[in-house]
């Protein structure tokens, strides 16, 4: 690497991490691990493979493309697409074994037509939406429509979801609500006769405080990763932290009380001090709202970064640091340090951790460990 930033991912917490979610679910309960958005800026195929190497059972993407990743990348376990499709992408979906999710009977019919031309099974899961309020069908339209959409030729309905927008908050009254209202729905297909194999519900928080919410499969998302999806939700299973941001001391200077230091002179050295420059910046996906209150460790001491985080550069100051030099490793995030963890780097920018992982840009290399 040319240019010493780089993110670290340890393929061995992610095991472990999906050896953890099994534990607690049991052998009966399929894992679906959610590898959408490059695997939370981990890298989409290699955590697939960690995550296949480590038991799970299929792979939750957001879009066709990122199932074509996988699927050209030689992936061939089960994928669903979690999100909706255009009726452009039906080809592609039916032609490499991907599970569409349908909450629209016209969109079925463009996968059945699409699985009748290709002579192929369009497999699908049935969304309903019990409070999240973006996509999915309501309660009193599940099952006819599972009765229409089962009907169609080349379709099969291998499943039925729903998602969570509240199971890692204090107050769990809503997920409940919700975990009802879908058994109920599930229970009055059994009643018609329609039998769908495939039922599934909870997200990361959904898994870590609704052991009752596990139904047929699980979804876990940010605990793959290793990290909680909130302060609030239980943190009832063991996750080890996957990612380190790091990079290199590229020069060092003295300077003298008062100097100023990055765009907007926002910070003025209050003594004489030894300043670092390191090569990355919000292109890199280093947010800006880091500046002047982001820190990083340096041969193991804590350090701040001073000034405004740049495009492609910050500062820290490592006076505090004995025998600095160019070239000393720095970690940004992760690295064991907790005021470095990804969780504590968001709740400073307000924001999530999942955010602060999505962020981190192509620019980064990504180097696997384990």
């Amino acid at each position: 690497m040319r240019r010493p930033t780089y993110a670290e991912v340890d393929l061995s917490a992610i095991r472990d991490n999906i050896k953890a979610i099994r534990a607690r679910v049991g052998d009966r309960v399929k894992i679906m691990p959610a590898v959408k958005a490059d695997g939370y800026g981990h890298g989409a195929v290699e955590i697939s493979c960690a995550v296949i190497e480590a038991g799970a059972d299929a792979l939750g993407v957001a879009c066709v493309e990122e199932a074509m990743e996988l699927r050209e990348a030689g992936i061939s376990s089960p994928i669903l697409i979690l999100c909706c499709s255009t009726s452009s992408a039906a080809d592609e979906i039916v032609r490499h074994n991907i599970t569409a999710t349908v909450c629209d009977l016209s969109f079925g019919k463009v996968l059945s037509d699409n699985a009748v031309k290709q002579d192929k099974t369009a497999r699908v899961h049935i969304k309903m939406d019990t409070g999240m309020g973006r996509i999915g069908i309501t309660t009193e339209q599940v099952i006819d429509f599972a009765t229409r959409l089962s009907a169609l030729p080349g379709v099969v309905v291998e499943g039925l979801f729903t998602h969570f927008p509240s199971s890692d908050e204090v107050d769990p009254s809503f997920t409940i609500s919700q975990i009802n209202i879908f058994k109920k729905a599930v229970a009055g297909l059994s009643r018609n006769n329609i039998h769908i194999p495939i039922t599934h519900s909870s997200n990361s928080g959904g898994i870590l405080a609704f052991p009752e919410a596990d139904f047929d499969a699980v979804r876990p998302g940010i605990i793959v990763y290793g990290h909680y999806p909130s302060s609030d939700v239980s943190q009832s299973i063991p996750i080890r932290e996957a990612l380190t941001l790091k990079t290199k001391i590229v020069f060092m200077k003295e300077a003298d009380a008062g100097a100023t230091i990055s765009y907007g002179r926002t910070h003025a050295l209050k003594r004489r001090s030894i300043v670092a420059t390191l090569p990355i910046g919000y292109a890199d996906g280093y947010s800006r709202m880091l500046s002047n209150c982001g820190e990083a460790a340096v041969r193991g001491v804590r350090v701040p970064l001073i000034g405004r985080v740049c495009m492609d550069q910050v500062v820290i100051d490592v006076t505090e640091v004995p025998g600095a030099q160019t070239g000393d490793e720095v970690v940004l995030y992760g690295g064991g340090y907790d005021y470095l963890s990804v969780s504590s780097i968001a709740d400073k920018i307000g924001t999530i951790s999942y955010e602060v992982l999505c962020a981190i840009s192509k620019r980064v290399p990504r180097v696997y460990l384990g």
